[in-house]
């Protein structure tokens, strides 16, 4: 429906408006009765969204719709520059088309912030309420350095819930719904902005889900982030557990961004041990498709290393991963996450003394090392830590609490 919308000629455009109201005024109803919808009603939905829609396309949305092309240049200021949220504020169109726009069951695809928690250390936990009543969590990470300068990090999500369900990963018990869609993945860093009033900085894909079992939307909305929210693509982190063929399929798209790599182990039976869909995709396999994306993109590999106390965080642990990624070639960086406790978890956060010990081993290996901070930890923000209740059903309308961005505390 979507390219449909982009290169159809004025009369289709016109004559499918009638169907399109009629889905909009469905929307309505969910917002009332709170049904769960279908994976196929949200592709629909999608199709008559206005975010992540490139200029070019809104120039040629405007254009069906008897308008002049610079129109859809107006329509990108306002999603992306102004961030309007509703179609009726476009005040700088004319209100033909805005009613036009609105009849044809066009909408901005922006949701509203359910509920925001703020840490101690500034980082605010978000989560926001999407059509279909689900609810997703997003999490914007300030930093300060000694020089004054301002980080402002999104974590976002690429799906309601996770499916892979690794072990120490609270979003993986709480199940799994639906891969999200383009906007609904543009839509959290357009929210964290709203709620810092700051531009972010920095993207990461490490919020719910595996971006890799929703490459088409995480690419489309990487796009859009590049491009139409204009974060440059080295500033931005595709995070992946690993999923077989994916990883030559992104090096095949030559981004700059970072690939961060979750290993957890230093070997294929601890590891499966960790991570349950390690099964289907060996170590050794997921090791020669990262020589090859470094190959094919010239972008070094990350690897993601959660600690879990006496699991995989003894110093000859840290030995045996040194010798795996030196065998498999140069320029790794290994990023070490001390385990952040989740409800119902049997695993433990390491003592800083082993965390140390274990990076001073991969160091002393000329393995190129660094300690993720703990952040939002207060919160429930902390890497690893993202699960609500609503993964699995959606949001019942008695359930509804939402908040203003003016009335959450912010620490900028």
């Amino acid at each position: 429906m979507a390219l449909l919308q982009h290169v159809c000629s004025v009369p289709l455009a016109r004559a499918v408006r009638s169907r399109s109201l009629t889905i909009h005024s469905r929307s309505v109803s969910v917002s009332v009765s709170a049904p769960s919808l279908s994976p196929s009603r949200v592709s629909q939905m999608d199709s008559q969204v206005l975010l992540g829609m490139s200029e070019q396309e809104l120039q040629q949305l405007a254009i069906d719709f008897d308008q002049q092309k610079y129109r859809g240049k107006q329509l990108h200021h306002l999603i992306y520059k102004t961030k309007v949220k509703e179609i009726r504020d476009f005040s700088h169109l004319p209100q033909a088309f805005r009613n036009d726009l609105h009849e044809a069951g066009w909408r901005v695809g922006r949701s509203p912030i359910h509920r925001a928690v703020t840490a101690a250390d500034g980082t605010i936990k978000i989560l926001i309420k999407l059509e279909d009543n689900r609810l997703v969590e997003t999490v914007g990470i300030p930093v300060e350095d000694d020089k004054g300068s301002y980080r402002l990090t999104a974590c976002v999500s690429s799906q309601v819930g996770c499916p892979l369900r690794c072990s120490f990963c609270a979003t993986g018990k709480g199940g799994y719904s639906r891969n999200l869609q383009r906007h609904e993945i543009v839509e959290q860093v357009l929210a964290i902005e709203e709620l810092f009033q700051h531009r972010v900085t920095n993207v990461v894909f490490m919020g719910m889900g595996e971006p890799m079992l929703n490459l088409k939307s995480v690419l489309e909305a990487h796009r859009c982030l590049n491009k139409d929210v204009q974060i440059g693509q080295r500033m931005i982190t595709i995070s992946t557990v690993g999923v077989p063929n994916t990883i030559k399929r992104l090096a095949s798209h030559k981004l700059q961004s970072t690939l961060a790599v979750s290993l957890h182990a230093p070997n294929q039976k601890l590891r499966e041990t960790i991570v349950p869909s390690a099964k289907s995709y060996p170590l050794d396999a997921i090791m020669k498709d990262c020589k090859d994306y470094f190959l094919e993109t010239s972008r070094r590999v990350s690897f993601e290393y959660t600690l879990l106390a006496e699991v995989n965080d003894r110093v000859e642990h840290a030995v045996e991963l040194a010798e795996l990624l030196h065998g498999w070639g140069r320029g790794h960086h290994v990023n070490l996450i001390p385990f952040n406790p989740i409800e119902g978890s049997e695993f433990r956060r390491p003592y800083k003394k082993a965390i140390m010990a274990f990076a001073a081993a991969l160091e002393s290996r000329k393995v190129t090392v660094s300690i993720r901070q703990t952040r939002g930890l207060d919160a429930s923000a902390a890497c690893g830590q993202l699960r609500n209740e609503f993964q699995k059903s959606p949001l019942l309308t008695g359930s509804d609490n939402l908040e203003s961005p003016s009335n959450v505390s912010v620490v900028a």
